[in-house]
Order: C-alpha cells, then structure tokens, then sequence
C-alpha cells in the first residue's frame, strides 16, 4: 500500500516498484530477538562445577562451565551472577577474566552464619550443577565517566571484582590504571596472593598493588593496620580527579567513605559494590523507635498469612513461606524482588535504590524492606 506522503518525494514511484518487488520477509523477527536476548542475557543457567580451586583457608573459586562446552554469555569485570540453592539465592562476583568465557569463575569466602557462602564451600565438589542468573550489576568500569586511572578499596572477599577488572586490562591489554589497595586481616588469608604478587613483581605498567595487613605474622615487612585517610594518600598518591572503587565488608563502607571525604576527595568520585542487607536495620536513624525489632508481625502475599519478625527482609520470609519473587542483588539495587504494598507499614533500608514513583504507588524493594505492621501484599 503507498503511503500517503509518498507523492511529495521526487522518485516515489520507482522506489515503490522496488519495494514490490522484493520477495516479502518471512522472518521470525520476534523469535531472533528473543534468541538473541536468551544468548547474553539468560533468564537461568544451568553450570557444571569443573574445579574447586582452594584460594586461602575460608576462600574456594568455583569454576564453572556449559554442559556442551560453549562460551558463557559475555559480562563486565566486576559484575555478578545470583546463585541458587536451598530455596533461595544470593549474588556472588565473577572473578574470571571477560576475555575468557569458556568459564567463569566464582570466589566465594565463608562467612560467620552464611547460609549459601557456607554451603556451597562445605558441599559442592567437581561435577556438581548449580544453577545461576545471567551477568548483572552495575559496579563496574565506565570509561566516560571513570577516566583510565582507577583505584580500587578492597576489604577481604571484596577483592574479587577487582581480580576480574585487573584480568581483563591484562588480558585485553587495556590503556587504563588501576591501583589496587587491599586489606587483609591477616597476611596468609589474601585471595588471589601467588598472582597478585606475581603481577607485582612483573611491574606490569598499568597494575600497582599494595597489601595491607590488619594483624600481620611476623614475617610481613609491608604495611600494617587499617586504611586511613593517610595510608590511602601514601599508597596511592594524589587521588584527584580519579574514581575510587570500594568493595568489601558492610563495616568497611562508611569507613572508606569518611577517610575518602577526609581526603578532600568528592563523592561522586566513589563507588561502592552492594553488598546485602544492612546487618541491623534498627541502628538507622528511620527505625521507629517503639518498634521492637524481635515484635511478629502478620504479612499477607500471594493467598498466605503469616508471622515474621520485624528486623528480618521481607524477601527473606516470603521465601521461607515457598513465595519467591525474582531476585538478584538482596542490595535495594537491581529492583527485581520489588513488590507493592497494599496495607500496612515497613521500614525501607537506606540501601533501597527505590525510583521516585515507588513512594507513589506503595513499592518497596523486598529484600531491604522490614515489616513494621501488619502488611498485605499484591504478590
């Protein structure tokens, strides 16, 4: 059919008999794009465990691949993937190098009460299966807004999206800096030590580290304690204008953070990784204060009614009731476990990344939301 604002354009009916000419297209567009969309970024993944790599005593990489042995879809040095098991999941980083998606590797620590960390140290061995989500997040490197020299906070286990940035600018050969500041409490519990000191000794010109050792033995001749205000300045230099990344511990954020300001250095210049529901809601200063945080409350979801503390994430009672809304970082980043509230009142964490019509329309991200009252759910 010619449209009607053909006539207007010189040429009209010669580019029309062209267009009738042509054999008509039979193509399963929306099937293509949904391959597509399955290819790189997959709903669920089904993985076999290869190898368990031992990293320190509370530390094992788990290194995983397709069943067929095709690349993994591709991600950006430091995202993560949900991981899934006893009926719940929980995000872990991607310490594999992007430039090498014939796996990917996940270094997990165990942690004091960590109900999947712990399991999946304690259980999984080679030829298991874990189920996971596709790459997500948004704590990694942006090269319009970060600049080509970064430096990178790392606390414990927060070393991991480091290890997979300081990967992919040696294995891509990238022009950009990164110096890695990395605190330990000890100096035989460092992840990644045989390559992170072989990088050193290599003086590869875009990668600097320095270890700093909480309680060193007594072999340690580098730097010890914590990383204040003037360690950071005497490790890493003027930060001016350079982005700092930090990840690790909840403890080590506001840390970092008051040592960064006292630095002089501007916030927007400092990014932090999620890392979970805060530890105790009720220290925030928004906690009612006549809310006993042990108190029950009833919450209604999906056709249920049941009894919860108040300080514990709504996520995580709706999944122990078997109603398990997608989720992914358990941070108040991603808003995939958001639901909306019908009655009712809940504490919303300070790491909630809600969206300005949330408050509108009663949306509460679940995994950083605490039942004050009774509450009734559309979910």
């Amino acid at each position: 059919m010619k449209h009607p604002l053909a006539p207007l354009f010189d040429g009209h009916d010669a580019v029309q008999a062209d267009i009738d000419s042509r054999p008509a297209d039979t193509t399963d567009h929306l099937s293509e794009v949904r391959r597509t969309v399955d290819t790189y970024h997959p709903r669920r993944l089904t993985l076999t465990v290869t190898e368990v790599i031992t990293e320190t005593a509370t530390t094992k990489t788990f290194r995983l691949r397709r069943p067929d042995g095709a690349d993994l879809p591709p991600f950006l040095a430091g995202q993560y993937v949900g991981v899934f098991a006893d009926g719940t999941n929980r995000p872990y980083a991607l310490s594999s190098s992007p430039a090498r998606l014939d796996h990917w590797d996940l270094t997990i620590r165990r942690v004091p009460g960590g109900r999947i960390s712990n399991h999946l140290i304690d259980t999984v061995t080679p030829g298991d299966t874990l189920t996971t989500t596709g790459p997500m997040g948004t704590f990694h490197h942006n090269p319009l807004f970060h600049g080509d020299d970064v430096v990178f906070l790392a606390g414990g286990s927060g070393v991991v999206p480091a290890m997979s940035m300081i990967r992919d600018i040696v294995d891509h050969g990238l022009n950009r800096r990164l110096h890695l500041v990395y605190g330990s409490r000890t100096d035989d519990d460092v992840i990644f030590r045989d390559e992170l000191d072989a990088l050193a000794a290599d003086h590869h010109p875009n990668i600097c580290i320095d270890h700093v050792i909480a309680e060193p033995g007594p072999g340690w001749a580098g730097p010890t304690g914590f990383l204040t205000s003037s360690l950071i300045k005497t490790l890493a230099g003027p930060l001016n204008a350079r982005t700092v990344y930090v990840c690790g511990p909840q403890a080590l954020y506001p840390y970092a953070l008051q040592q960064l300001l006292d630095l002089g250095h501007p916030r927007r210049r400092i990014r932090f990784e999620a890392t979970g529901a805060p530890a105790d809601p009720t220290r925030q200063a928004h906690w009612p204060a006549d809310a006993a945080p042990d108190g029950e409350v009833t919450v209604t979801a999906a056709g249920r009614t049941f009894r919860t503390r108040r300080d514990r994430p709504l996520l995580d009672a709706l999944e122990d009731e078997g109603i398990r809304p997608e989720a992914a970082c358990r941070s108040g980043e991603c808003s995939l476990c958001r639901v909306r509230v019908l009655k009712g009142t809940l504490h919303t964490a300070e790491e909630a990344k809600l969206r300005m019509s949330d408050a509108r329309f009663g949306y509460t991200h679940s995994c950083v939301a605490y039942p004050i009252t009774d509450v009734e759910l559309d979910a």
